[in-house]
């Protein structure tokens, strides 16, 4: 059972961080916990026990935590990386935030730097990789680039992988807790494919027509 009217998730949203507040978050009866949902082209991080939920077709989520201080947070982007210019903003600027990270070397990095910020260590970072489906027929199979762009970064960070599931046919569901370093994954069947292709088709039409901005740091 889903709830957006539970005390603790009130609760809750008097402590999440304020860039992250227009993310839809519910509370899940079953796990006991507030979820955070995010969609293409955004990510969400949190220093609190909370699970992180997205629905995956071709596009890519890297769930990254620090394992020692259990921060972390999930991302979702749709295609591997851009070579234009980020322009410089305001990390509290989230609308331009998310404008970057639908580009998965922008959405690494604002992942990773949030998860800095906010006192973890990149020597303690763990990563968990998922998506990447070939779900577009007769198309550019754009899932195997995000996969490849995703271990070739994460490989290049140092950050180890501890677990995937990428490529295939199939859409995915993902709840990721960072408290814990626990995924969730449930493959999806062909009811939810017109569903999923048709809003990654719309998504992936609107990011060419956009400038990218988003305040990007190297570590």
């Amino acid at each position: 059972m889903l709830r957006h009217d539970h005390p603790k998730l009130s609760e809750y949203m008097t402590q999440c961080l304020p860039e992250f507040m227009q993310v839809n978050h519910y509370w899940d009866k079953q796990r006991q916990m507030v979820v955070a949902k995010i969609l293409p082209g955004e990510f969400y991080m949190t220093t609190k026990n909370v699970a992180i939920a997205t629905t995956l077709g071709s596009c890519i989520s890297a769930c990254i935590w620090d394992d020692r201080s259990h921060i972390g947070g999930m991302n979702h982007f749709m295609l591997p990386i851009t070579n234009k210019e980020a322009h410089e903003v305001n990390w509290g600027q989230r609308d331009k935030t998310t404008d970057a990270t639908r580009y998965g070397n922008f959405a690494m990095e604002h992942l990773i730097n949030a998860i800095l910020r906010s006192g973890g260590r990149k020597i303690n970072l763990r990563a968990k990789l998922f998506g990447g489906a070939k779900v577009f027929k007769q198309m550019s199979d754009v899932g195997q680039k995000n996969i490849d762009f995703a271990l070739a970064y994460l490989k290049q960070e140092e950050i180890v992988i501890e677990s995937s599931d990428t490529g295939d046919f199939s859409p995915r569901k993902v709840i990721f807790e960072p408290c814990s370093g626990r995924a969730f994954i449930k493959r999806l069947d062909n009811l939810h494919n017109d569903t999923i292709i048709r809003r990654e088709k719309d998504y992936s039409s609107q990011i060419y027509q956009k400038e990218v901005s988003g305040d990007v740091e190297l570590f």
